[in-house]
């Protein structure tokens, strides 16, 4: 069992356990790894919005969550797949391993098509795009304990294509990558990338280095043009592919 603290409408993170609600139905526990202080509050307060879940863990990173699940067990798992320290699609393999019995659901940035089957194939029962999905994460929490596959619905589309595409009888060869040196973004477009990696809005990041938003949108235009993207998942996708970020 886990020392479990139950989510108020509105809290944050707290030092200080409690005992779960009294309610005909038993509280369900959920741990979660996101890097990113910000974002990692964000995905606390919304949990918050049902009293039935209760929060066990809240890591910074993939080492310190699997360090935690050695020694506790937790219903609902939640991770983030860009860690600084060991890759997000590990964490769920040996997660996997040492909760069983764990639901586990991706909350990322990343929304291609290959860490969307990776992540499946790890054990991962969710797929969520942090771009929207805070307002009903209480919601897909609870969907996924009862059994349910919590997914963006560009993701589930993404899915059903690749279940719809038939298996090649020779695997074709891999597209050829752009020729992007690992200086070919600027400095300022390097933060940039950065912070939409850790999941900070456009308007954010403005207010972060004291520039105008049109500005953060004209920097992300020039990285997209350098990495042969067009959109911000596939941006810090290529990134992390090709060591940038």
């Amino acid at each position: 069992m886990v020392c479990c603290r139950p989510l108020a409408p509105g809290s944050s993170m707290s030092d200080e356990p409690v005992a779960p609600p009294a309610s005909s139905e038993p509280a369900i526990s959920v741990a979660l790894v996101e890097d990113e202080a910000g974002t990692r509050e964000r995905l606390v307060r919304a949990l918050s919005q049902t009293s039935r879940l209760c929060l066990a863990h809240a890591a910074g990173t993939g080492q310190e969550l699997l360090d935690w699940l050695g020694d506790n067990s937790v219903d609902v798992l939640l991770v983030d797949l860009g860690l600084p320290d060991i890759p997000g699609l590990d964490v769920i393999r040996r997660a996997r391993a040492l909760s069983p019995g764990t639901e586990i659901m991706v909350i990322t940035m990343f929304g291609d098509e290959a860490n969307m089957m990776r992540a499946f194939e790890a054990g991962a029962r969710g797929y969520l795009l942090k771009d929207g999905t805070e307002d009903d994460l209480a919601r897909h929490v609870l969907n996924l304990h009862a059994g349910g596959s919590p997914m963006t619905p560009i993701i589930a589309r993404q899915l059903l294509a690749r279940l719809a595409r038939p298996m090649p009888a020779v695997a074709p060869p891999l597209p050829a990558r752009p020729d992007v040196r690992s200086d070919a973004l600027t400095a300022r477009e390097h933060d940039i990338l950065v912070k939409l990696s850790r999941g900070y809005t456009y308007g954010e990041v403005a207010g972060l280095l004291d520039i105008a938003p049109s500005t953060v949108q004209s920097h992300v235009k020039n990285i997209y043009s350098k990495l042969a993207v067009h959109s911000k998942a596939e941006a810090i996708f290529e990134a992390h592919q090709l060591g940038l970020i």
